[in-house]
C-alpha cells in the first residue's frame, strides 16, 4: 500500500506507539493494581478470588507492552537504543518484577501450606508495586528530560534517574493503578470481598487525588515545558477537564452500584492522562535535559519513510485482529468470579 506524500508517517507512528502503551496502561494497569491490593485481605479465599479475577487475562494484557516496545524499536530505533541503554538497570528490574509476579500467580496455589502461599502472595504484591513504581519513574524521567549527548546517547547514571520528580511520578502511578485495580475487583466479585473492595476504591481515590495534585503542582513549577501545549492551545484544557470529571464520576458510580460505569470512568481518566502526556511531549520522544537541542524527536529518530509505510500497512491489517481477540477474551470471561476446581 502506497500512502500519499501528505501523510506524516512520523506523527502517525507517534500516535500508534502512544495508543499501544495506553492500551497497556489500561489493561495491565488493573492487573498491577489488583496485585498491589493483594495483601489488604487476609483470607485465602479472597486472595484466590482476586487472582482468578485477572487469571484469564493478565498474560494477554502484557502483550500490549511487548507490542508497544516492538513498534518503538521498528519506528524509532534511535529512541529504543537510547532509552533501553540508559534505563538498562531499571528495565531489568521491571522485567524481573513482571516475571516474578507471573510466577507467583502460577505457583501460589500449587501447594496448600500456609507459608508457601504467603511467600508467593508477598512476591505477587511486591512485584506488582515495583512494576507500577518503575513504570512511573520511567515516565517521570521522559517528562523531566534525561542527559543526551550530541550523538544521541544517554550520558547520565542510574542514580541520576532517581530524582524527586521521577520518584513522585512512580508513587502517583502506583496510586492510579491501585484505584483502577480496586474498581476492577468491585466489578468482578461479590459478597464480603466486594464490600471490602468498595472501601478500597474510596481510599485509593483519595490517595490518587493527593498524589495527582502534588504531581500537577510540581509539574507546573519545575517542569513548565510539560504545560506549554495547553498554554498555547487553551482548547486542550478540555482534555484535562475530561480527566477530572472522569475521576469525580468514579465514587458516584460506585455509590449507585454501577460498577462497570465506574471502571469505564477510570479508563477514560487514564486515556485522558496519557493523551495530555503525548500532547505535551510532541514532537519530542525523549527530551534532552539540560541540552534540548539533543532531544530525540519523531523526525531525527525515525526509521526511513519506506519502513514506516510498510509497517503502517502491517499495523492496519494486524491491529484489528488483536483488538478482536482482546474483546472476545473479555466477553468470554465476563461476569463475577467463582471458585472451582480449576481456579488458582
Amino acid at each position: 500500500m502506497n500512502f500519499p506524500a501528505s501523510f506524516d508517517l512520523n506523527a502517525i507512528w507517534f500516535v500508534i506507539v502512544g495508543v499501544l502503551f495506553t492500551g497497556y496502561a489500561l489493561l495491565d494497569g488493573f492487573d498491577l493494581g489488583v496485585g498491589a491490593l493483594h495483601l489488604f485481605t487476609r483470607k485465602d479465599e479472597h486472595r484466590r478470588l482476586m487472582l482468578n479475577a485477572i487469571g484469564p487475562v493478565w498474560d494477554g494484557n502484557e502483550v500490549w507492552l511487548v507490542t508497544g516496545g516492538g513498534a518503538l524499536f521498528a519506528a524509532f530505533p534511535n529512541v529504543y537504543a537510547t532509552v533501553f541503554s540508559g534505563f538498562y538497570l531499571a528495565f531489568m528490574l521491571l522485567l524481573v518484577a513482571l516475571i516474578f509476579r507471573a510466577v507467583a500467580i502460577e505457583f501460589r496455589s500449587k501447594q496448600p501450606m500456609r507459608w508457601w502461599r504467603q511467600m508467593w502472595d508477598v512476591g505477587f504484591a511486591g512485584g506488582s508495586v515495583l512494576s507500577s513504581f518503575l513504570i512511573g519513574v520511567a515516565i517521570g524521567n521522559i517528562a523531566w528530560g534525561v542527559p543526551i549527548d550530541a550523538r544521541g546517547e544517554f550520558a547520565g547514571t542510574f542514580l541520576g534517574l532517581l530524582h524527586p520528580y521521577a520518584l513522585l511520578l512512580g508513587v502517583t502511578t502506583v496510586a492510579l493503578f491501585m484505584m483502577h485495580g480496586a474498581i476492577y475487583v468491585v466489578m468482578k466479585t461479590e459478597g464480603e470481598l466486594q464490600t471490602m473492595a468498595r472501601q478500597w476504591v474510596n481510599n485509593a481515590i483519595i490517595f490518587f487525588i493527593i498524589c495527582y495534585a502534588v504531581t500537577t503542582m510540581s509539574t507546573l513549577l519545575y517542569v513548565p515545558h510539560m504545560a506549554e501545549a495547553v498554554r498555547a492551545n487553551p482548547w486542550l484544557f478540555s482534555v484535562a477537564l475530561v480527566n477530572m470529571l472522569a475521576i469525580a464520576n468514579i465514587p458516584r458510580e460506585i455509590h449507585h452500584g454501577r460498577d462497570f460505569r465506574a471502571f469505564l470512568s477510570s479508563c477514560v481518566a487514564m486515556i485522558a492522562l496519557m493523551t495530555l502526556f503525548g500532547l505535551e511531549m510532541f514532537p519530542n520522544l525523549v527530551l534532552s535535559n539540560p541540552t534540548p537541542a539533543h532531544s530525540l524527536t519523531i523526525h531525527n529518530a525515525a526509521s526511513s519513510p519506506k519502513t514506516l509505510g510498510i509497517m503502517l500497512t502491517i499495523a492496519l491489517l494486524g491491529v484489528p485482529i488483536v483488538l478482536a481477540y482482546t474483546v472476545s477474551i473479555y466477553w468470554i470471561f465476563r461476569g463475577k468470579v467463582k471458585l472451582d476446581r480449576m481456579s488458582y
